[in-house]
């Protein structure tokens, strides 16, 4: 695995290195030695896997509060999605700065640390995304941005078709999510 850093600190781009023969592929996508050698430290406490049959179905951008936050790794199993995070700690010079990526099967992941809002776009129909998450769910802590926050300005690749009630009513960024 290669790890290739961000402007946004935490925030890493998971390279797989994908070893292929007759009988198909080969790829590590979590290797917590690896990972602690480049300063992200990452202990899995949940894994979860989301399927969505619709494309352009948007899922976020979900966060939780302090002292909850989670850092997440995301992988894209099936299908192919844009992946976005946001910095949302508090005090962090990057706060409120965003960055997006294609997870696509094969490769990479994301490693979207704590304190970050994170949500995906599926480009695809029966898209399957896998996280591994470094806390346990709070649902009392639950926080999220709305998608479509013109503060953040993200250039979604295509306009969301399936957005749960909730996802729609989240307060905008400035509001204090």
């Amino acid at each position: 695995m290669r790890i290739e850093t961000t402007d946004l600190a935490g925030l890493a781009v998971l390279h797989w290195q994908v070893h292929e023969d007759e009988r198909g592929s080969f790829a590590r996508t979590f290797c917590r030695e690896t990972l602690a050698k480049a300063g992200i430290a990452f202990e899995v406490d949940q894994a979860n896997v989301s399927i969505s049959p619709v494309p352009r179905t948007l899922r976020g951008l979900h966060f939780q509060h302090p002292p909850h936050e989670e850092a997440k790794i995301v992988t894209c199993a099936r299908g192919r999605i844009w992946d976005v995070a946001v910095d949302v700690r508090a005090g962090s010079p990057t706060y409120g700065r965003w960055r997006a990526f294609e997870l696509r099967p094969g490769g990479p992941s994301l490693h979207v640390p704590a304190g970050f809002a994170h949500a995906y776009l599926t480009l695809e129909p029966d898209t399957e995304v896998h996280y591994l998450m470094d806390g346990a769910y709070a649902p009392h802590a639950t926080g999220g941005i709305r998608w479509d926050d013109p503060a953040l300005a993200i250039p979604w690749p295509a306009e969301p078709a399936l957005i749960s009630e909730r996802d729609r009513n989240l307060p905008f960024f400035e509001s204090g999510a």
